[in-house]
């Protein structure tokens, strides 16, 4: 099992904003701080704005805004808004209510409870407890240095 890319660099563009100062960061600003590349920040904070943490503003003073504490958003969350639910197979999420294998699968519905743990797992972890330990962040010339990260 992988997360996508877009749900691994939201936890990271949502960390990032939570141990900012500034109230409202632009995509441009955000790309720099995080060294993702612009359009991938402006895809997922387009994504993320249609969650309940995240708003966007327009205007010359316009940008994104964490609206919930790091605290109040769980990876599970995060991931949902940007991957979709959490399913291990067709068969969890129901994209596949007719599978052509289901009268003879010995598996049928065992998945569901692995999904539940998977799910539930996540829900326990929140932003703040990704942000809150010791990491490595690449600098502007490629070195690296420790950095310290906070909850908000």
């Amino acid at each position: 099992m992988k997360i996508s890319k877009l749900a691994d660099y939201s936890v990271v563009i949502l960390g990032a904003m939570a141990n900012q100062s500034h109230d409202v960061m632009s995509s441009a600003a955000m790309a720099e701080l995080t060294r993702l590349p612009e359009p991938t920040v402006s895809k997922v904070l387009k994504l993320l704005s249609k969650s309940d943490f995240v708003r966007s503003s327009r205007g010359i003073n316009g940008g994104y805004t964490l609206i919930k504490q790091p605290s109040e958003i769980t990876v599970e969350q995060i991931i949902g808004v940007i991957d979709g639910p959490i399913a291990l197979t067709a068969c969890v999420d129901g994209a596949q209510p007719n599978c052509s294998l289901s009268s003879a699968c010995s598996i049928r519905g065992r998945w569901d409870s692995v999904n539940t743990a998977i799910k539930s797992a996540l829900e326990m972890v929140t932003l703040a407890d990704m942000i809150k330990t010791s990491g490595v962040m690449p600098t502007s010339n490629n070195e690296k240095e420790d950095v310290v990260y906070g909850s908000h």
